[in-house]
């Protein structure tokens, strides 16, 4: 069985990219250059990213077509990371707000792409 160990997304700038998602996380990449840098997220997941420009093949879509989701432990969870990563400059493409599934918010990276913390509802 294989095991999931990266996350890659194509931005412009790494370097702009690590810092803005170290600002974020809290995490340091450990590893960068001009062309990629990754960071690790948990359990051995690591978030990679790498320049628009030097992907072989050229990727096709663009950012905003998926997203990265961070479960959070409940709606107070939710409303305290909006606040810390809004004050932290995040662009917020949707402020806090209860969906089917739970409580929820969306930021954007440098690049458009979708960042999204949430909590399941009590149902869930």
């Amino acid at each position: 069985m294989l095991t999931a160990s990266n996350i890659l997304l194509y931005v412009a700038d790494p370097a702009a990219s690590a810092a803005f998602y170290e600002r974020l996380l809290g995490r340091a990449p450990v590893e960068l250059s001009p062309t990629f840098a990754l960071l690790p997220l948990t359990s051995g997941l690591m978030l990679g990213l790498w320049k628009r420009g030097g992907v072989e093949p050229a990727p096709e879509s663009a950012p905003g077509g998926a997203e990265i989701g961070f479960k959070l432990a409940d709606n107070a969870a939710v409303d305290a990371a909006f606040a810390e990563w809004r004050d932290k400059g995040a662009e917020i493409a949707l402020p806090p707000t209860d969906l089917d599934f739970g409580r929820s918010f969306v930021a954007l990276d440098p690049d458009g792409h979708r960042l999204r913390l949430y909590a399941l509802g009590e149902e869930m």
